[in-house]
């Protein structure tokens, strides 16, 4: 992912210290600490509808409780059924906030135009490794792009070979030669669902084949009930039951993990932002309510929800950048 590569050149040794430390020979991640406790401010009450991501829908819900714990008077409904739902709500006004997995296409944007006269206003508001799952007992250690395309996808665009279809035929051996694999997938309502059909698929189709789930999880409820199972899902949604692989951007390349690491240098090839979208009217600003839930997000307080939730949270230089879009 381009912006984050080019995020974490920029990134100081310092942050990096703070970020990832060292404990029982694993990396415990930590809140930037140039990153402020959040500040309470008066006249703060009213309601707050989220309509978006399923994948955010646990993040959503935990910065929701956290604020509602400084706000005592602030009532907030999260709804998650999928990115694609985001836009029409934001756009209709049914909603303040439009939690999206991925990037609002062209033209959502121009339809919450046409309705407003200005673009939505995006804030990027945590870091997430889009993860290929497989059952907790499976062997097989990493894919290529080019794999994940014929494993999952109808047109093979990114030029394998053959279709893949049984383990075997990215070298298992013993139990699972011969055995055919059952994929597991988001719904077309899904942010997961786009990134996943653009990254890995390069825009080709998914097979007829791929388990549509509703939600994140069960997309990894799936995984742990079936050993010959692949999945895709966020990397906050990892379980006992399953584990991630390294996936390498070309055939032979080098495979890199979900580690915090490989993930904010973009190597990791699936690596992303999660977004809020909101109503920014260029004459009248941000509503109060939704600003101080922006500002909330952004906190030291908001950023640990992220890193709870098994996300990972903004750079504070980034921090720094989206903050000045509330100005």
């Amino acid at each position: 992912m381009r912006t984050l590569a080019k995020t974490v050149v920029a990134a100081s040794v310092g942050f990096w210290l703070a970020v990832l430390v060292p404990s029982s020979g694993a990396e415990v991640l930590k809140v930037d600490k140039s990153l402020p406790s959040y500040k309470k401010v008066s006249g703060i009450s009213g309601n707050l509808n989220a309509v978006g991501s399923d994948t955010m829908i646990n993040l959503m819900t935990l910065w929701a409780e956290g604020f509602k714990k400084v706000y005592s008077g602030v009532t907030v409904q999260v709804e998650g059924k999928g990115s694609a739902t985001a836009p029409p709500a934001l756009a209709e006004g049914s909603s303040q906030l439009g939690p999206m997995s991925r990037e609002m296409k062209p033209k959502e944007i121009d339809d919450f135009e046409a309705r407003h006269g200005f673009k939505p206003t995006r804030f990027r508001v945590a870091v997430d490794g889009l993860a290929v799952y497989v059952n907790k007992d499976n062997p097989i250690k990493k894919l290529s792009l080019a794999q994940l395309d014929a494993i999952f996808g109808k047109q093979r665009k990114r030029g394998a070979a053959s279709d893949v279809a049984t383990w075997d035929q990215v070298g298992l051996t013993g139990g699972y030669a011969g055995k055919p694999m059952t994929m597991f997938g988001r719904n077309a309502a899904s942010g997961t669902y786009g990134y996943f059909k653009e990254h890995a698929l390069d825009k080709g189709d998914y097979k007829d084949q791929v388990k549509e789930q509703p939600g994140s999880a069960a997309v990894v409820q799936g995984v742990t009930e079936d050993k010959y199972a692949i999945g895709y899902s966020g990397m906050g949604y990892l379980t006992s039951g399953v584990r991630t692989i390294s996936i390498s951007a070309k055939d032979g390349g080098e495979a890199y993990s979900t580690a915090p690491e490989n993930v904010y240098s973009g190597k990791y090839p699936l690596s992303r932002h999660l977004n809020l979208y909101v109503a920014k009217d260029p004459h009248k600003g941000i509503e109060p309510i939704v600003k101080e839930f922006v500002k909330f997000i952004y906190s030291k307080e908001g950023q640990e929800v992220v890193i709870k939730d098994g996300f990972m949270p903004m750079l504070g230089k980034d921090v720094r950048e989206e903050l000045e879009k509330l100005k």
